[in-house]
């Protein structure tokens, strides 16, 4: 379902076994292929995302990004 031009939902079961079927839709506008890694994060309060293909480095990245020097011996 589209609800604007960048906007989009779609449902999805949830199988016994805990997995979902992304719908074709989901699957061809984002390039998700069989075999691909997603990447799911979760929030209590917002829910699940699961931020775009190639995101992962990035996000790595700026998780174990050493932005403090302390204890760094000089």
């Amino acid at each position: 379902m589209k609800a604007s031009d960048n906007y989009y939902a779609w449902t999805a079961t949830v199988g016994e076994k805990g997995q979902i079927v992304i719908p074709k839709q989901a699957r061809e506008l984002f390039g998700i292929k069989p075999g691909d890694t997603l990447l799911l994060l979760g929030d209590l309060q917002k829910g699940l995302a699961i931020p775009p293909k190639g995101a992962f480095q990035q996000i790595y990245d700026t998780a174990f990004s050493d932005t403090s020097k302390e204890g760094e011996e000089q």
